[in-house]
């Protein structure tokens, strides 16, 4: 397990990200990361196969208790990523995290901050966080 923090990944980017340093450049990429992130799930799908979706309506009856609705809620996923599917999906999230940091470095903001403030926010908030 590597000892890598959010700041130090931050540091890195800021090191290695010469071409888009321009903030609608970093923009435009974390778009095209997360596109790049939904066609690798789709391809998982429509083209290896090793996942597919089984998709309907969530059932929520009012007498469930919270407990009994996380625990009937599903996923819609049926199968498991392949090691290519788990490699190409991989890469693609990586791509978006390297983009996402150095949208927070354009902006002078902390990758640990957010994720900190966010999981205080989970924290407080609980199930009353569903955005």
């Amino acid at each position: 397990m590597s000892d890598l923090t959010l700041k130090a990944f931050q540091e890195q980017v800021s090191d290695l990200l010469l071409r888009h340093r321009s903030l609608l450049d970093v923009l435009s990429k974390t778009q095209q990361s997360s596109a790049s992130i939904n066609r690798s799930v789709i391809k998982a799908i429509t083209e290896c196969g090793c996942i597919n979706l089984q998709a309907q309506k969530q059932p929520y009856p009012s007498e469930w208790t919270l407990e009994e609705a996380k625990s009937m809620a599903q996923s819609h996923v049926n199968g498991q990523l392949c090691e290519n599917c788990v490699d190409a999906i991989s890469v693609q999230l990586g791509k978006d995290l390297f983009y996402l940091a150095a949208l927070c470095n354009l902006l002078g903001l902390g990758m640990d901050d957010i994720l900190e403030k966010e999981s205080q926010k989970c924290s407080t908030l609980g199930i009353f966080n569903l955005s």
